[in-house]
């Protein structure tokens, strides 16, 4: 097990504590703790290049953790008020639609690989940064008043983009399923 291995446990870890202290308003504990995952993601990810520890589990469990970390703090925010609904909606649907495109291209044998977009890492960016300025101002008592908004209006625009790009890349892939195989003709892309 290596060390970046170990640290994305502990993310997978503070994912229910820091769901807890937002359920019980601890928004003190709740900001630490999503401040430590924060900075733990780019500490694993600076060992795992810098000192040769990458690892195919732990290509799997950093977005895990990652992704497991960041949906459970905009559902509790959405649950509570603290984020609009239809933003919590967008995002975790998009991902929802993304795992199933992964599996059902698995399942029909032609497995795609989904390397992120650069607009899904905008995407993922700003949802963190959102993120931790709404946990920020429950922690701090502060009203980040013209900043919450416009972060809420560009996460649903680029959680949107980042959907419509991945679908365009799925399709792409899966329109090539079968080509050929039955006529004997090449399979060309257009």
């Amino acid at each position: 097990m290596t060390i970046p291995n170990l640290i994305s446990i502990l993310r997978l870890v503070l994912v229910p504590a820091v769901v807890l202290a937002m359920l019980q308003a601890r928004w003190d504990w709740a900001f630490a703790g999503f401040l430590v995952a924060g900075i733990s993601d780019g500490v694993d990810g600076f060992i795992a290049r810098h000192f040769n520890q990458q690892s195919r589990l732990g290509a799997y469990l950093d977005p895990i953790a990652d992704k497991l970390l960041l949906v459970s703090v905009f559902v509790v925010m959405g649950f509570i008020g603290q984020l609009p609904l239809w933003l919590v909606v967008t995002m975790v649907s998009r991902d929802g639609l993304i795992v199933c495109a992964v599996l059902l291209s698995t399942v029909m044998a032609h497995p795609i690989e989904m390397k992120p977009l650069l607009v899904s890492k905008m995407n993922t960016a700003i949802q963190i940064v959102l993120a931790a300025v709404v946990l920020g101002e429950l922690a701090l008592a502060v009203h980040l008043d013209p900043l919450r908004p416009a972060l809420v209006l560009l996460s649903g625009v680029l959680t949107v983009a980042s959907a419509a790009a991945y679908l365009v890349a799925w399709l792409r892939h899966m329109s090539g399923y079968g080509e050929g195989s039955q006529t004997g003709g090449s399979n060309t892309d257009s």
